[in-house]
């Protein structure tokens, strides 16, 4: 992993909302894998293997007369990510009670602390997907429960629930780079009854939890949310992001295919986090 190069895409955006959003969500969608936003834009990281000069041709928003946007690329090399991190990343608070933070940040007087070193992996708690999922976690109970962190990036959700009290939680990933940064985290936060594996949700055979997170996007989710209600426990909480607000009624209908029904959700941005029970 370590001579691993990536391309760096500085993209400016104008309006940077919602066009920022709209820019990481296609670019998801072509194998970008990490996403830095800044006040002008985003920083986009993609493999070298994975590149071609072609490949912003599906980025639809590039196209999009509401906005204008610009861009630069150079080549990274993975080492050289933690440079590049320190230069963009700033500590944030969720709810008064939790903190997502590099080892670099000052420790802060909160009740739950979360230190990661993010490298090249989603899910810094920057992004509102993420940080929303945050938020869901914070106000639900995790007390003894089973937890499944899907998409898990740098592990940070899972994190939370292993700092609230669950009993087991297995986080997985289909990223490598993503698995290795999530097993660093949770060895950082001294989180020894998380697992974390590297795959996707055929991983899951029989498993049952109590609560399943699933922060990934919309079209992975609607082909794994009936994977996710089989390995759900009676009574069990699903907690899905990674889509817009238009896209909650096709989230919905395919959750109550599946026997789950809708409870709340939370929006920023025009991004969402919903819950459904069973």
């Amino acid at each position: 992993m370590s001579n691993t190069i990536y391309i760096e895409y500085n993209f400016t955006v104008v309006p940077l909302q919602p066009g920022s959003d709209i820019l990481i969500a296609e670019l998801g969608e072509v194998d970008f894998e990490s996403f830095v936003e800044n006040e002008e834009g985003v920083l986009a990281y993609i493999q070298k293997n994975d590149w071609n000069e072609n490949i912003l041709e599906a980025v639809e928003i590039l196209d999009n007369e509401l906005f204008k946007v610009e861009f630069s690329i150079k080549e990274i090399e993975q080492e050289n990510w933690n440079a590049t991190w320190e230069e963009n990343f700033e500590a944030i608070q969720v709810a008064d009670k939790c903190v997502v933070r590099a080892p670099f940040h000052e420790k802060p007087n909160v009740q739950y602390d979360i230190v990661i070193e993010p490298k090249m992996s989603f899910g810094t708690g920057h992004h509102e997907t993420t940080h929303m999922m945050l938020q869901f976690i914070l106000e639900n109970d995790f007390d003894g429960k089973d937890v499944l962190d899907m998409g898990s990036g740098t592990g940070v959700l899972a994190i939370l629930t292993a700092m609230k009290n669950a009993k087991h939680i297995d986080a997985i990933d289909i990223d490598n780079w993503c698995y290795l940064n999530a097993k660093e985290n949770v060895e950082r936060n001294e989180c020894d009854h998380i697992s974390v594996f590297e795959g996707d949700a055929s991983l899951l055979g029989e498993r049952k939890y109590d609560t399943i997170i699933a922060n990934i996007n919309r079209n992975i989710l609607l082909a794994d949310i009936p994977v996710y209600a089989e390995n759900l426990k009676e009574n069990g909480t699903l907690f899905l992001s990674g889509f817009y607000e238009e896209d909650i009624p096709l989230i919905s209908e395919t959750c109550v295919k599946s026997g789950l029904k809708f409870e709340k959700n939370l929006q920023k941005n025009n991004w969402v986090a919903v819950k459904y029970v069973f």
